[in-house]
């Protein structure tokens, strides 16, 4: 089923100024930058290592681009901080159905595009003690996108 920890999404007023803290303190580098404008944010993902099935983790920045978007709701009432945690899977559609099945409300009828072109959802907080979560299965990448 879930195979690793694809990323953590940390939620932040100023992107540069967040991805420059953890390039300053950690040494992490940007990997992949891009706008999602569906989800109304401009991310930034920082590749931690690769991982046994291939994959890697990530931490994944998010700055709201529109007052609507979900993160820039979650700031005005958290502040920044971890936003999701996210999971990696070869197959989000089967896991998600599966999920569901055993009572966990997935907020997704389909996955939608993510971040780097991976296939997305998330699972509802309340059913999952408290924390958004996400299930990702990744696109194959050849090299960085910055």
């Amino acid at each position: 089923m879930l195979t690793r920890i694809d990323h953590i999404g940390i939620a932040c007023f100023d992107l540069d100024a967040s991805v420059e803290f953890y390039r300053a303190t950690y040494g992490f580098e940007v990997f992949h930058s891009e706008v999602n404008e569906e989800q109304g944010v401009r991310e930034a993902m920082l590749r931690i290592n690769g991982t046994d099935d291939g994959g890697a983790s990530y931490l994944q920045l998010l700055e709201p681009t529109r007052e609507d978007s979900t993160v820039a709701k979650w700031l005005a009432k958290n502040g920044e901080g971890v936003h999701h945690i996210a999971f990696g899977t070869a197959d989000v559609d089967g896991d998600a159905a599966e999920i569901r099945d055993k009572g966990v409300r997935v907020l997704y009828d389909e996955p939608r595009r993510g971040s780097m072109g991976s296939r997305i959802t998330f699972l509802h907080p309340k059913d999952c003690h408290g924390v958004l979560t996400e299930l990702v299965t990744s696109a194959p990448v050849e090299s960085p996108e910055h």
